[in-house]
């Protein structure tokens, strides 16, 4: 699939900060099945973006805007070609040994009722891979998609407790549960090309790879209840959300800030004419 993705993230102020810094996570990198076309980002304010790689090897781009800022603007567009892997990612950038995705986090620490959760499946045998399907099933019919109980903050623990969250939370119970059964596992953000028609979303997506020892990693989507496809479009890896998230940031002063995210994702018009 060759993915059109037009990406804003705009911030607004009643009272203009004097500085903001960011550093985005919103730039896709090449790897078998995924090859970046183009891909630009591009702020509203006058200032300039200096790219590194992170510790996960992802490409993140830092910048400081100065102010009076009333209104800044985050934009991302670009294409991508994707192919259906059944999940399993091979050729990404690999700077830790697999062991390290085992290490918990506060956001993806297990507790009791994770820990009896993911206990149910450990009887799947000694085969991992079915192991996770039959426990990647389990969640998706266990906790349902709800946009209004949980924020950035929300732990695994208490997202399992209420059984609703969005795809952050239903990432962080399977990284949980995962690494509870010994299977390193680690957070993937990014974009999904969605098959009922709708084009517009408010967020980008989130789902984990685990690492499967006859495989390697393989991307499981908790929310769809499935291994990741050609829809599946990953930009940055972490242990968790805050060290993958699409864009972190400060600012000096000001106040009321107003949030808002604007994506469209289609497949691109060369692909739709052939």
């Amino acid at each position: 699939m060759r993915m059109h993705v037009s990406h804003d993230t705009v911030y607004r102020y009643e009272t203009p900060p004097s500085s903001v810094i960011q550093t985005l996570r919103l730039t896709p990198r090449n790897h078998s099945g995924q090859y970046v076309v183009s891909w630009l980002i591009s702020i509203s304010a006058d200032c300039r973006l200096d790219a590194q790689d992170d510790a996960f090897g992802n490409l993140i781009h830092t910048f400081t805007a100065e102010g009076p800022i009333d209104e800044l603007i985050v934009h991302v567009e670009g294409e991508v070609e994707t192919e259906d892997n059944a999940g399993v990612v091979a050729g990404a950038i690999e700077r830790f040994p697999p062991a390290l995705f085992l290490r918990d986090t506060p956001l993806t620490q297990t507790d009791a009722a994770i820990v009896e959760f993911s206990e149910r499946y450990r009887s799947s045998g000694a085969n991992t891979l079915v192991m996770l399907h039959e426990m990647l099933g389990g969640l998706n019919r266990e906790i349902v998609f709800d946009t209004n109980p949980t924020h950035t903050a929300t732990t695994a623990a208490e997202a399992f407790a209420l059984k609703r969250g969005v795809c952050q939370d239903l990432t962080h119970v399977f990284i949980s549960a995962a690494r509870h059964l010994g299977v390193p596992a680690r957070y993937i953000s990014g974009y999904f090309h969605r098959s009922d028609g709708v084009n517009d979303q408010e967020a980008g997506h989130a789902w984990a790879e685990a690492f499967v020892p006859s495989l390697g990693w393989v991307g499981f989507d908790a929310t769809n209840g499935i291994c990741t496809t050609d829809a599946h479009l990953r930009v940055a890896a972490g242990l968790d959300y805050l060290s993958a998230a699409p864009v972190r940031g400060a600012r000096s002063g000001g106040a009321g800030e107003n949030l808002s995210v604007r994506i469209q994702i289609d497949q691109a018009m060369q692909q739709s004419q052939e």
